[in-house]
């Protein structure tokens, strides 16, 4: 029996935020303790060079497990190829009202409502810089909610600043459903500016600390055909170095009839994954290796992983998936990859 085994009885008797701050103390006692490195079995190396960066597998952490950077040596005993953290602001807040994330076992779905709750970037940054972990981070940043969608890009430009220097890459989240307005950034005539603006700081920054780092966005499920042809050209347009394809869904195909499956918020784990992956294959179908996709959304096991990368993902990423298969799942993701190489 696996620890995550033992102990998932307990962590599902409590409501699901509760399990997720309980788990997250957890991995912070195991750090501090130095006790992670000998809890978990790493998959073997499968490097991919992906945005000019050698992944040493292809399976990743995706943000919003580990908001605030807290745990990241905990994490990376895990054996992800690569961890995002975030999503973070500008500015510490505290996101939507509780109870805000329910877990639906049935259909091994999360929802969440949780709003960017963090405690600010330069609390996270505190907190990479005492991070031991050497490997490839992410570092994901959104918009206070209180700043006007029309000011928004002010925020993503800050974050960027802040962060630039301190990540591996950095991911611009404009997807998230919890936050009024976001995903109408999405919109051509907004996404087009809001890329320009971020690209043109890019490159400064590069200039400034003689070191490039890539930029990727973070897209929703819920596009249609002529959604994600305008999206992929504007990613081509302005050069961005990678698309994260999915976040959560508004959809409840598949969890309407389940208890909790009608809270609002962003639908993940299972009941996205069809959804999630079709995208993926129109993408890249519309990018035609201009760029490469970061494929999440319902990945519960090996299988579900090397679909993504069989509809055109480069990396794949969990997290949800985390919530009911534990550890184990990054082991079986990256052999199951590996093995079809």
């Amino acid at each position: 029996m696996s620890l995550f085994q033992l102990f998932r009885p307990a962590l599902f008797a409590l409501d699901a935020e509760t399990a997720h701050h309980a788990t997250i103390d957890g991995l912070k006692t195991a750090q501090c303790l130095g006790l992670t490195s000998l809890m978990f079995k790493r998959p073997a190396d499968d490097p991919r060079t992906v945005m000019g960066l050698t992944f040493p597998n292809p399976v990743g952490l995706a943000a919003g497990l580990d908001k605030n950077g807290e745990v990241i040596d905990a994490l990376a005993a895990f054996g992800f190829g690569f961890i995002e953290i975030g999503t973070v602001t500008p500015r510490a807040q505290p996101g939507n009202p509780k109870p805000r994330m329910f877990r639906i076992p049935e259909a091994q779905g999360v929802i969440n409502r949780m709003g960017f709750n963090n405690s600010g970037v330069d609390a996270l940054i505190e907190n990479v810089k005492r991070a031991k972990y050497q490997g490839i981070l992410g570092i994901n940043i959104g918009k206070n909610a209180d700043t006007p969608i029309e000011k928004a890009a002010d925020d993503y430009l800050i974050g960027l600043r802040k962060v630039y220097q301190h990540a591996s890459y950095v991911a611009i989240n404009i997807s998230s459903p919890n936050t009024k307005n976001l995903r109408q950034l999405q919109g051509g005539d907004e996404l087009d500016a809001l890329l320009a603006q971020l690209k043109a700081e890019q490159l400064k920054l590069a200039d400034t600390h003689k070191k490039y780092v890539p930029l990727a966005v973070k897209i929703a499920p819920d596009l249609d055909s002529e959604q994600i042809k305008q999206i992929a050209a504007l990613l081509i347009k302005h050069k961005i170095d990678a698309v994260i394809a999915t976040n959560t869904t508004l959809s409840r195909e598949g969890v309407e009839d389940l208890p909790h499956g009608n809270e609002t918020g962003g639908l993940s784990g299972a009941p996205v994954r069809d959804k999630s992956t079709a995208l993926i294959r129109q993408l890249s179908a519309e990018l035609n290796g201009a760029l490469p996709i970061i494929g999440v959304g319902g990945i519960l096991k090996g299988a579900d992983a090397m679909e993504k990368m069989q509809a055109g993902a480069a990396l794949v990423q969990v997290y949800s998936g985390l919530v009911y298969r534990g550890q184990e799942l990054v082991t079986e993701c990256a052999a199951a990859i590996r093995r079809t190489r």
